[in-house]
């Protein structure tokens, strides 16, 4: 079944000194969502960039929801803007496509691809995409191993 969309308008904050973006969830995530924790979701920003992300308290009255660089560049816009929200809750299994290549060099080294299994989504999708951007094999192949030898340094994420 699926729900009507959650909109709202909201103004980009920086966090902290960072590069990092967030907006605040104006509404009781406890009344919405049933629950008081992270909650795994779909939104477009201004009718067009899509994010697959998570509302979360961070240390914060009300939950936020990050805007990735990559968000703010697709929207043209920066901290202090403004930027319509429209979310519902994300209830599909977050899978992460890994190419052959990379497989294998998992598939050699069955302690890295164990850990690398249980990690979060959004770590191994992080990971995948660090190798994937390379735009020579050799710095693909070298990704590859350092991914192996972070993953076995227990090293969540790039």
């Amino acid at each position: 079944m699926e729900t009507q969309p959650i909109q709202f308008t909201a103004i980009i904050q920086q966090q902290g000194n960072m590069n990092a973006a967030y907006v605040e969830f104006p509404f009781s995530v406890q009344e919405l969502f049933g629950r008081k924790g992270q909650v795994k979701i779909r939104a477009i920003f201004d009718g067009h960039a899509e994010y697959r992300g998570s509302l979360s308290k961070m240390k914060s009255e009300q939950h936020l929801l990050g805007l990735t660089q990559e968000i703010r560049k697709q929207l043209g816009k920066t901290f202090g803007d403004k930027v319509l929200v429209s979310l519902t809750e994300d209830l599909e299994e977050r899978t992460v496509s890994i190419a052959e290549d990379i497989a294998s060099v998992l598939n050699e080294n069955p302690v890295a691809k164990a850990l690398f299994d249980a990690m979060s989504y959004t770590h191994r999708k992080e990971y995948i995409r660090w190798i994937e951007e390379a735009k020579k094999a050799e710095t693909r192949e070298r990704r590859m191993l350092k991914m192996i030898e972070m993953i076995l340094e227990g090293k969540k994420g790039i």
